[in-house]
């Protein structure tokens, strides 16, 4: 059995898996924990959920899960409203914003609101939940960063926008004349309060306690009322196509019945593995920067121009926005891992070419190509030839693929020091093969 967490934008699907061992899952919506709780999980756990524009999670689906004696906890949220309504009912809720939802003290559900980034990014947050907006500004007085009337201020202004607006430039920028204001926009970066994200690793840290603790499921909650409403939603799930485990199975016996594909999959797999422990290990997690990077390699590589594009490329391949975003984090690993052996890689190349037995034919070749070079005079017309062009040849010719845009990162790729070794690369290859061309259009006809 295996815990399901439901999250994003509040925590990353790594966020979540350096405090416990779980399946991260996009933000929870109507039908996903009905789905979840078929497979009999050890634990529930629910942090983001969709607010508008998709059906929400469904107070029955989480019922029925606790019936079947599964714990289901919520926090910071999706998760800590649900928990609040449910909290008599047997769902376990954590943290502040949970109690002040339970007590009364919070009601309205744009507090813990955010505009969030497209799913291929995870659901990236771009606005500050009203929740944290009141955390930050406690402390501020407490700290007596802010005085009293200011804060009531910013409050009163944040609390009337709408919660895509809640960014802390744009109220800052709005109420820089009131007093205190500018020292406050200062102290932000040190002393902005996560109060979901706290919210959140607090509830991962206590579902990793009660699975230490009880190897037994949670309490039962009273028995779900079977509404035509509730059977309707779980025909049209149990419907659906097979489990992702069963398709997953299926696919890898397919692969390995390609010996050659599984070697080569099973090969970079490991290496992928074995990435992640050594960035977890130095905390050389990639950041926004890398994965949209990687984002923009792949979607040049697969030919997705366009977003919807992209999701039908997500859709036939099984993927959700954290699966997405999780190959890209690989990807990028992987890449931070070989760039830092790029210096000692060299002999282990030769090694691993031996191995495939291509190493002489290589070895004959570069020697003619290194006996040609010495032999092309300074002044030779192709000795000069226009790098443009060569790349053109290179790549387009050659590779039959596109110039890549970032020559830098192309070169050190490949394992050279930049772009200029990469052009001396290419050129001396140009001269080698126009060589060839050179000496097959001088032979003799027969």
């Amino acid at each position: 059995m295996t815990v399901f967490v439901f999250a994003g934008p509040t925590l990353t699907a790594d966020a979540v898996s350096e405090l416990l061992d779980a399946t991260v899952l996009p933000p929870v919506r109507q039908g996903d924990v009905y789905r979840v709780a078929r497979e009999n999980p050890r634990a529930i756990g629910i942090i983001d959920g969709f607010f508008e524009g998709v059906p929400s999670v469904w107070h029955k689906e989480i019922l029925w899960a606790m019936e079947q004696g599964i714990p289901v906890f919520g926090s910071a949220s999706m998760g800590a409203l649900r928990a609040a309504e449910l909290a008599d009912f047997g769902m376990i809720g954590v943290g502040r914003i949970y109690e002040e939802y339970y007590n009364g003290t919070l009601t309205d559900d744009d507090e813990v609101a955010v505009l969030h980034g497209p799913v291929e990014l995870g659901f990236m947050p771009l606005s500050e939940p009203m929740v944290s907006i009141r955390a930050t500004v406690d402390r501020a007085c407490d700290e007596g960063v802010l005085p009293h009337e200011t804060a009531t201020e910013v409050l009163r202004v944040a609390k009337a926008l709408n919660y895509r607006d809640r960014i802390w430039k744009d109220i800052g920028h709005s109420m820089q004349k009131l007093p205190g204001m500018n020292e406050f926009i200062d102290w932000l970066p040190v002393g902005r309060v996560d109060a979901k994200g706290d919210d959140a690793r607090a509830m991962l840290v206590r579902m990793s306690q009660h699975l230490e603790e009880s190897a037994s499921g949670g309490p039962f909650a009273v028995r779900t009322e079977r509404s035509l409403m509730w059977q309707s939603l779980r025909a049209r799930i149990d419907a659906e196509p097979s489990s992702d485990r069963a398709v997953n199975d299926a696919v890898l016996n397919e692969i390995r019945l390609q010996p050659d594909l599984f070697a080569t999959l099973r090969d970079r797999a490991t290496l992928s593995l074995l990435a992640r422990d050594e960035a977890k290990r130095r905390d050389q997690q990639p950041d926004r920067d890398a994965l949209v990077k990687q984002m923009s390699a792949h979607r040049t590589k697969e030919g997705l121009s366009q977003h919807a594009d992209l999701m039908r490329w997500l859709e036939m391949n099984d993927l959700t926005a954290d699966g997405y975003e999780g190959m890209l984090a690989d990807a990028s690993r992987i890449d931070w891992m070989i760039s830092e052996r790029t210096d000692k890689l060299g002999a282990t190349l030769l090694v691993e070419l031996r191995r495939s037995g291509g190493y002489s034919d290589l070895r004959d070749r570069a020697m003619r190509k290194a006996e040609y070079g010495s032999r092309v005079p300074s002044g030779s017309s192709h000795a000069g030839a226009d790098r443009l062009r060569m790349l053109m040849w290179y790549f387009e010719t050659h590779l039959d693929r596109e110039v890549p845009d970032d020559l830098e990162s192309y070169a050190a790729s490949v394992g050279l020091s930049g772009r200029e070794a990469f052009y001396d690369l290419i050129e001396a290859e140009f001269l080698f093969c126009q060589m060839d061309v050179d000496s097959d259009q001088k032979k003799p006809a027969k």
